[in-house]
């Protein structure tokens, strides 16, 4: 990132804020920031497709085969906000370079894993590497682009780049699983790490991090990640033994005990991990709040559209990936048009339109899904619309969720972003797995879309109260781009 230059505090501002100049090399920045945030979103469903290949190559059994992407997702989700404050505190850059350079190396740890627990071990690690990187692709682009239409599109590109490498996750992992084996879904990160790793440090200027103390929240980072990493415990136990149950209960009541301490922790600590002022902010708190109830419904989407591929229609692994590929086109479009529209009509609206896109896709899968229907019908068209709704909503909302708040705060409110819609996402497929399940009768194709086609419509209603909140609670034309 470029040099940075000093200005009189603001109001609210404490001296020694830094503020960025603009980038020597821009499109660096841009690209930097968004090859880290493809392999992070990436890894979250690359490994989907290879998991048959993990359990025969590394002999591992259905309990141990969860816990490959359950690691990674709780150390993503509970580490966040970690590294979101780390990068307020010791540079950008630097705390930039630490996330990748940690992702990579577990992610070459996991490709050679020859027990199950190195694996289980590498992808916990991963994923803690992950939570350090993912915060700092956000922050190095409203940190180094000026407010206005240029950072909606450099957002966009960044929104394009990550949505593009969760739809891609079946497809890059199906053909490298068939290719050459299941360990290169994890070694693909190595080359692509490395190359970015020796760009950043080579050709950007290292930033300054804000004046003072440079300590980190360490009771706060022990509290939130535990509480969140209990909460999404108990989420992923609600699969085996369902919500009523003890293993599911003692988890998730325990998490919100911890939640609830960190919240009193906060409001107390004079270097707070997540300052709670910054919900007193209007687009902080209703971004993030409509960012989290959008994840809990349109994360599991790609999930249900794959097992309906592959276990009602039939298709194989690759298959099902080429079968994501007009989806993914889909979501990058919505992506890159979301800027254009923030311009035209607003933030709030461009949100809504994409909103209300995404919930038409989920009413329509939920009323064509049925043993023996066709690609087209029955895949193609509800996907490319939901997917399309996707991109158009999650620009706004990444960036009136970003704009409001100082610049010293700028990595924690990134991190925030990520965070509501990781843990949305968790919430929401937990949720909705147990709504399927309620309806799936048996393992015959027909016996099965049902279930499928009832977690869609709950999915719809769930993006009906978004689109209530986006409404109610987010800025209106005050906040357009211009």
């Amino acid at each position: 990132m470029g040099a940075m230059v000093k200005r009189p505090a603001e109001a609210g501002e404490t001296q020694g804020t830094p503020v960025p100049a603009p980038a020597r090399a821009p499109w660096l920045v841009v690209l930097a920031a968004c090859a880290g945030q493809f392999l992070v979103v990436l890894d979250v469903s690359v490994v989907n497709v290879a998991l048959p290949s993990m359990r025969n190559g590394l002999r591992m059994d259905a309990e141990q085969l969860q816990w490959v992407v359950n690691t990674y997702t709780l150390t993503f989700a509970g580490f966040m906000l970690l590294g979101g404050r780390a990068g307020d505190l010791f540079g950008r850059k630097r705390v930039f370079l630490a996330g990748l350079g940690l992702f990579t190396a577990a992610s070459l740890a996991g490709g050679l894993a020859q027990e199950s627990w190195q694996l289980l071990a590498a992808r916990a690690v991963q994923g803690t590497g992950a939570a350090v990187l993912a915060p700092s692709t956000l922050t190095l682009l409203t940190t180094s682009v000026p407010e206005g239409p240029a950072r909606a599109r450099a957002i966009g590109t960044w929104t394009a780049v990550g949505a593009g490498g969760g739809a891609a996750g079946g497809f890059v992992g199906g053909v490298l699983t068939e290719a050459l084996s299941w360990r290169w879904v994890l070694l693909v990160n190595v080359p692509i790490g490395v190359l970015v790793l020796l760009a950043v440090a080579l050709r950007l200027s290292a930033d300054h991090p804000a004046g003072g103390a440079r300590r980190l929240d360490v009771p706060g980072a022990v509290l939130v990640t535990g509480g969140l990493g209990a909460v999404a415990y108990g989420i992923v136990q609600t699969e085996a033994a369902g919500w009523a149950e003890p293993a599911t209960l003692v988890p998730l009541l325990g998490g919100l005990a911890l939640l609830g301490v960190f919240v009193a922790v906060e409001s107390r600590a004079g270097a707070p991990l997540m300052p709670l002022r910054l919900f007193r902010l209007p687009s902080v708190s209703a971004a993030n709040a409509a960012m989290f109830v959008c994840g809990a419904a349109l994360v599991s989407s790609w999930y249900f559209m794959s097992l309906y591929m592959q276990n009602v229609l039939l298709y194989t692994p690759l298959q099902a990936g080429l079968g994501f590929l007009p989806h993914s086109l889909s979501v990058v479009a919505g992506s890159k048009l979301a800027p254009r529209l923030m311009h035209r009509i607003g933030a709030r609206n461009t949100a809504l339109t994409g909103v209300a896109l995404a919930a038409c896709g989920f009413l329509w899968f939920s009323s064509v899904m049925a043993a023996g229907g066709g690609y087209a019908a029955t895949v193609m068209g509800p996907g490319i619309t939901t997917m399309l709704g996707t991109g158009l909503l999650a620009t706004p909302l990444a960036s009136l969720a970003t704009s409001g708040a100082p610049h010293r705060d700028a990595g924690v409110v990134s991190a925030m972003v990520n965070t509501s819609r990781t843990m949305g996402g968790s919430l929401g497929l937990a949720v909705l797995s147990t709504v399927a399940a309620s309806r799936i009768t048996g393992e015959a194709p027909d016996a099965l879309a049902p279930g499928y086609a009832l977690a869609f419509r709950t999915g719809a209603v769930v993006l009906g109260c978004c689109l209530l909140l986006v409404a109610l609670t987010l800025p209106g034309e005050g906040r357009r781009v211009r």
